[in-house]
C-alpha cells in the first residue's frame, strides 16, 4: 500500500474524481505537450454524465489555459477500464492530432492510464486488516503506531497541515450563509444548525454540533472551497466533523486528534487498496461509507479503544452503508451528498460507541466487509454510480419545477 498522504489530499472541491482528477490530468497533458495549439478533451461515462454539475469542464479549462480547448461529452460511452474515462488530444494549426492520451480518474483525486491503482511506491507490505491486527498483537502496539513505524516522519507534518485545513473549512462553513452555486439554489444550513446546537445540552447538543460541522465542510466543498479529501471530496465532511467534535466538546488535544487521523488514513488506505473509493465504480458506499468507517476508527482510538475495537467500529460503520447508491441531482455534490455527510458522521459515532461497549470480538471481519462492499459496488447497475440516471437523481429531477430543468 502507498502512503496515507495519498488519502488526504488538500485542494478545492467539489469532486475529487470529477474535479481534482481531471484537473491533474489536464495539467500533465499540457506540460508534456508545450507546442500544442489546441487541446480536445473527450469525457466518457460517469465523468461526462455528471461532469457539468461537478465543474469538470471548468477545472480542465483552468488547467489548460491559455491554450484553446474543446470538450466533447460522451455519457453513453463507458470505456472498459473505468467509468471515468478521458481522452486528451493535442492538435496542431491544421487541426491534426499530434499527441493523445487516454487516462482515467479513479477516485480520491488520483488518475491512472490503465484504470487501476498502481502505487508509485509501497510503504506498507501488509495490506489486510487481519495481518495488521496480528502485527499489533505481536508488537504490543496500536494502529497509529503501525503507521508511524512504516511512514517517514514527514507524515506527521502532513497530517498536522491536514488537520489545520479541516478546521479552517469548518470555521468558514459555519460562518458562511446564502445559496450554494448551481441550479438547485440550495440554501446553506451549517450556520443555522450551529446556532441552534448552542442552545441544546448534553447528547442532543453533541449530535447537533456533529451535524453542523459535517454540513460546514460539505457545503464548503460544494462551493469549490479548500478542503481535504477524506477519502474523497464528496465525503469530506464526515471525518473533520468527528475530530472537531472530539476537540471542542470532549477537549482532546491536537496530538491525540492527529494520531486518530493516522488511523483513519490507514482505514481509508485499506478500503482504497482492497475495494474502491470511487463513487463511479462502487457507489456512495465507497465515499460516505468509507469516510464513516475512517471516522469511527479514529474516534474509537481517541476514546481509548483497543485495536480490535477499532477494527470492529470500522466494520460496523461500513456494514450499514453497503449498497448505498451515488445518485446526485443534476450531478451536483449537494443533494443527497451534503446531508449524507451529516448522517455519515452520526453513524460513525454510533459505530464507535457500539464497538467500545463490546470486547472487540465479532463474526464478520473488516476485511470481509470491504470485500462485500467491492462486490456490491460492482453488482450495482451503472445508473446508480454517479451518472444521475437512477435513484434520487432520476426521481428528484422529475419533481423539480419545469423552469429549473
Amino acid at each position: 500500500m502507498e502512503s496515507i498522504r495519498e488519502i488526504f489530499k488538500i485542494g478545492n472541491g467539489p469532486s475529487s474524481s470529477h474535479t481534482m482528477g481531471p484537473r491533474k490530468a489536464a495539467d500533465q497533458f499540457k506540460s508534456a505537450n508545450p507546442g500544442i495549439k489546441k487541446i480536445r478533451v473527450t469525457l466518457y461515462g460517469s465523468l461526462a454524465a455528471t461532469g457539468k454539475g461537478h465543474m469538470t469542464d471548468k477545472a480542465i479549462a483552468a488547467a489548460i489555459a491559455p491554450v484553446p480547448i474543446e470538450i466533447i461529452w460522451q455519457p453513453e460511452v463507458f470505456l472498459p477500464a473505468h467509468p471515468n474515462g478521458m481522452l486528451f488530444e493535442g492538435l496542431d494549426k491544421s487541426g491534426a492530432v499530434r499527441e493523445s492520451r487516454t487516462t482515467y480518474s479513479i477516485g480520491g483525486g488520483d488518475i491512472s492510464d490503465n484504470g487501476k491503482r498502481d502505487p508509485a511506491s509501497t510503504v506498507y507490505e501488509l495490506t489486510t486488516m487481519a495481518s495488521i491486527l496480528d502485527w499489533c498483537r505481536d508488537h504490543g502496539r496500536t494502529l497509529w503506531e503501525f503507521v508511524e513505524i512504516h511512514e517517514t516522519p514527514v507524515v506527521w507534518d502532513h497530517l498536522t497541515n491536514v488537520w489545520k485545513v479541516m478546521q479552517e473549512a469548518i470555521d468558514r462553513g459555519l460562518e458562511a450563509e446564502g445559496v450554494l452555486p448551481g441550479r438547485l439554489n440550495l440554501t446553506r444550513k451549517a450556520s443555522s444548525y450551529y446556532t441552534k446546537a448552542r442552545s441544546f445540552r448534553g447528547t442532543l447538543a453533541r449530535r447537533a454540533f456533529t451535524f453542523a460541522y459535517a454540513l460546514a465542510v460539505a457545503e464548503e466543498n460544494a462551493s469549490g472551497g479548500r478542503i481535504v479529501t477524506a477519502p474523497t471530496c464528496g465525503s469530506c465532511g464526515v471525518l473533520p466533523a468527528i475530530l472537531y467534535l472530539l476537540k471542542t466538546q470532549y477537549e482532546f488535544n491536537d496530538k491525540k486528534i492527529i494520531r486518530g487521523l493516522a488511523t483513519a488514513g490507514l482505514i481509508g488506505n485499506l478500503i482504497k487498496t482492497n475495494a474502491s473509493i470511487s463513487g463511479a465504480e462502487v457507489g456512495c458506499q465507497g465515499e460516505v461509507g468509507a469516510a464513516s468507517s475512517m471516522a469511527a476508527a479514529a474516534a474509537t482510538q481517541i476514546f481509548g479503544g483497543t485495536p480490535g475495537q477499532i477494527e470492529y467500529a470500522a466494520s460496523i460503520a461500513m456494514e450499514h452503508f453497503l449498497g448505498l447508491t451515488c445518485d446526485p441531482l443534476f450531478g451536483l455534490v449537494q443533494i443527497p451528498c451534503i446531508e449524507r455527510n451529516a448522517f455519515g458522521a452520526a453513524r460513525s459515532l454510533d459505530a464507535n460507541m457500539y464497538a467500545l461497549l463490546s470486547d472487540g470480538q465479532h463474526l464478520v471481519s473488516f476485511d470481509r466487509v470491504i470485500q462485500a462492499m467491492k462486490q456490491t459496488g460492482h453488482d450495482l447497475p451503472h445508473i446508480y454510480k454517479e451518472t444521475a440516471e437512477g435513484g434520487l437523481a432520476a426521481l428528484g429531477i422529475k419533481e423539480t419545477a419545469a423552469d429549473d430543468l
